[in-house]
Parts: structure tokens; sequence; C-alpha cells
């Protein structure tokens, strides 16, 4: 398996690297028709996976504690701020600050481009992109893995484990088992390469604006060696004294951005859009998750939506793995919960605080945040934001740090979830080899290099789309799986 998603990883990467081009044309071909053809099911797998998680939280199995202990292996505290790093990296602060503006030329529902109410829904989609359907979307393989490793005390740590209530404890060393892992694999590369790709562009137009030097490729390549220098460092520290530390240092870091951008930027307004954004998703929430465009084409759904989705599908059993090697002596009503609630709350900070303060940054004039994201250079409007916030270069700075810190928590869990699926005898407690933890962290930075060559959110949308497939299909097989196992408990 080791070697056949190394093999992959290249023969996907080396293309795209030397023919970026005709790569481009192709991967935006894949997305539009798998987004396309494919998008409802995306759209009814969400909704499904929040009423499931919902019956099960509730019901009378959230009661049931992963693992023979007393007590919580971590804190609240540690164990948020560990979750909330490694499910979003640097892919929020991106969005956060630009999202809006894709949604204020490409409204939902038919509303006019750039007037008020597209501004109105531009604040309220990333909120509900990165609510509750996205932590949910995260929540339910890391309870498929979770129970049935910590119930029957499997020996290894991997995707296919959460399939062990269908096809017995042996699964995961079948062949069948190991075709499992290799498609979490291929979809944890792919959902991190998206991540990777999209951040690094936006940290070398910070970092050039910060040192007073031009935007080039040659930074970008430069901000990603950096990257997976620390990511790298923190994974072969391991849990406690690397991704522990980092994930705690870089909550913190997130407070005083978010206070700084309150104290320098317009409060009011971005308290008052953001308290609008969050009743306006709740009044039409259920519109919202089962929106298709029957009618009109404008391809909002499919470009964004759909997208969204993928990429937490993608990124689900890689959470699943991370989150249940942290999570020994929870419950599950507290593990969904915890999920659920503290993702959303964090992620809808940055939208409310950030995101907003930029949108009313354009709407004085002077940036043209607008048209450099409109002319694709959404990392410059980025970094102008930015620069355009009193107590230079504290806000640059500070930012270009916590983007650092985001995506090195999240790549260090990635790359130690990839090692642990990889190991063949991990115990609860137990964790993955070093040398095996930082080829990973190395590995995986391959992938969005290609697709920053590329330079297209077209291919950056293919690559999470085409891998989350295989893992929405293995995912109904895992909810039956844990039915069963649930099941079989009751009975015994």
């Amino acid at each position: 398996m080791f070697g056949l998603a190394l093999l992959c990883l290249f023969g996907v990467s080396i293309p795209i690297l030397i023919a970026p081009g005709p790569a481009g044309v192709v991967v935006t071909a894949v997305y539009e028709w798998m987004a396309r053809e494919l998008g409802v099911i995306y759209q009814w797998a969400t909704l499904f996976t929040l009423g499931f998680l919902a019956w099960l939280a509730l019901g009378r199995h959230g009661t049931r504690v992963l693992g023979r202990t007393p007590e919580p292996e971590y804190g609240n505290a540690s164990w948020m701020a560990m979750l909330f790093c490694a499910g979003i990296g640097g892919g929020l602060m991106y969005w956060s600050t630009i999202e809006w503006a894709f949604y204020v030329d490409q409204p939902p529902f038919g509303v006019e481009p750039g007037s008020a109410a597209a501004r109105e829904w531009a604040a309220t989609y990333g909120v509900y992109h990165w609510g509750p359907a996205a932590w949910g979307l995260y929540a339910l393989p890391t309870v498929a893995i979770a129970w049935p490793y910590y119930r029957y005390d499997l020996p290894c740590l991997r995707f296919s484990g959460a399939l062990v209530g269908l096809f017995g404890r042996g699964f995961p060393d079948r062949p069948l088992g190991r075709a499992v892992d290799f498609f979490f694999i291929i979809a944890i590369i792919g959902g991190t390469g998206t991540s990777l790709g999209l951040t690094t562009p936006m940290l070398g137009a910070v970092a050039a604006r910060l040192f007073g030097i031009d935007e080039s490729l040659g930074l970008t390549w430069l901000i990603t060696v950096a990257c997976v220098a620390l990511f790298g460092t923190s994974a072969y520290l391991g849990l406690d004294r690397g991704i522990k530390r980092l994930s705690n240092a870089n909550l913190v870091l997130a407070a005083v951005f978010l206070a700084w951008v309150l104290a320098a930027g317009p409060a009011r307004f971005a308290l008052e859009l953001g308290t609008s954004s969050v009743g306006l998703m709740l009044q039409e929430f259920v519109r919202m998750s089962t929106w298709t465009e029957p009618l009109a084409d404008t391809g909002f759904v499919e470009d964004w939506t759909i997208f969204y989705w993928a990429w937490w599908i993608a990124y689900g059993p890689f959470m699943g793995l991370f989150v249940t090697r942290i999570s020994r002596g929870r419950t599950l009503r507290a593990l969904i919960l915890g999920m659920a609630g503290f993702g959303t709350l964090g992620c809808a900070a940055f939208y409310i605080v950030w995101g907003n303060s930029v949108l009313w940054l354009d709407l004085q004039g002077g940036l043209g945040l607008l048209d450099l994201v409109r002319a694709g250079d959404a990392a410059t409007a980025i970094a102008a934001a930015l620069g355009a916030l009193a107590g230079q270069p504290w806000p640059l700075l500070l930012f270009l740090v916590l983007g650092f810190v985001f995506m090195a928590t999240t790549y260090d869990s990635a790359s130690y979830a990839i090692a642990g699926a990889a190991t063949r005898d991990l115990r609860p407690g137990a964790h993955p080899h070093r040398a095996h933890r930082l080829f990973w962290a190395a590995a995986l930075a391959f992938l969005p290099v290609a697709l920053v060559v590329i330079d297209s959110l077209e291919a950056v949308r293919s690559a999470v789309l085409v891998a989350s497939l295989p893992i929405l299909v293995i995912g109904v097989l895992a909810v039956v799986s844990l039915l069963r196992s649930l099941r079989v408990d009751d009975a015994t």
C-alpha cells in the first residue's frame, strides 16, 4: 500500500509539473463533469450526515465512552485546539478573507450581482460552508473509526477499521481493507494538497508586502519549503511535544489576530453583518442545503457548495483518524457536539470578524479588492486588505505567522495520520515511527507544488472532488458497519 500510494502521488504530480497547461484543461473538465452529474449526491449525503449525527449524539448511544479510561486523555482546551487547527489549516485564513468577493459577482438564488442583497448572501454563505455541515462531515468518519478502534482494541489505527463491524476484525489486513486505506491516502493527499495549494501563494503575497519585495513563483516555493520544514519538525517531535503545543499556541495567536482586527477595524459593521448572516443562515438553512439550480444554471452550487462538501469528505478520514487518536475517554455525544459546536464557532468567528471587515474595506473604495479577485489575484487582494489595517507591520506579520502555524498543525496531523495508517501495529496510546511521520510530511508537499504551478482554482477543486468520490462510497459502508457494531453491543 505504501509504494502504491507513493506511485500515485508522483504519477499525478509530475505530469502536472511537466505540462501544466494541458493538465489544467484536463482537471477542469473532470471537475465540471463530476460536479454536474454527481453534485446532488453530495448534497444528500451531507443532509443525511447531519440527521444521523443528531440521532446518535442525542440518543441512547451518546453516552458510550471511547476506550477504557476514567477520564479523557487530553483536556478540553488542548483537545479543541488540536481538532480545530487540524481541521481548518490555512484554508480558513484564505477563504474567510475573500470568499465573499466571489459571491458578490456570482450570488445565489438569482440575486442581482453587486447589490446589497448579494453582499448579504456573500457574508452568509461563508459561515454556512464552514459551519455545522462541514464539521458534521468530519465527525461522522471520526465516530465510525473511533468506536470500533477502542471497543474492539484494534491493533492498528486505519480508515479500514471503520468497516470491521461488517467484515470482521481482520478486515484491515485483507486486500480489500488495504484498498480502503489506499483510497484514504489518496483522499488526504488531495484534500491537504488543496489547502496548501491555496495558502502558499497567499503567504507569499503577504510576505512580499511585509518585506517590500516582488511576488514570484520562487517566493511561493520558498514559502512551501519553509512550511514543510515547520510541519516536518512538529511531526517528528510527535503528538504531545509537537502537535499539541503548536495547536495551543496557534489558538492564542488566532484570538490575538481577531482582537486586533476588532480594535483596528470596523467592529460595529462586522458584528452587525455577522449577526444578520447567522440569522439569515438559520432561517434559510434547509433552502441552502437543498438548492440544486434545476432551472437557472449559474454554476453557484457546483462551483462552491459541492466543492466544499467534497473537500470536507476528502478530509474526513484524516480527521477521523487524528481525532480518534486524541479522543480516548470521551463519550460519543461529547465527541460529536464538541466537533460540530467548537469547530463551527471558531470558523464563524473568522468570517464574521475578519471577513466582514475586509468586505467593509472594499466598500470604502481605493483598494480594488474585487478587481484583484476578478483578475485572479486573490492572494494579492488578501495582502492588500491586511496592509490597510492600522498598526503596520504587525497585522501583516501576525497573519503570516498565524498562516504558517495553521498549515503546520494541519500537515503534521495529516502526516501523523498517514504514518499511523501505514503502520501495521499501532495500539491505543502508541505512535507511528518518527522517520515514517517525517517522510510523509515531506511527501505531502508534492501535489500542492504542482497545483501552484497550474495556478488555477478549477484545478484545486478538481483535485479534491476526484479524491472525495471513493470516500463517499466507503462512508456509506462505514455507517452500516457502525450501526451493526452498536446493535451487537446492545445485544451483549
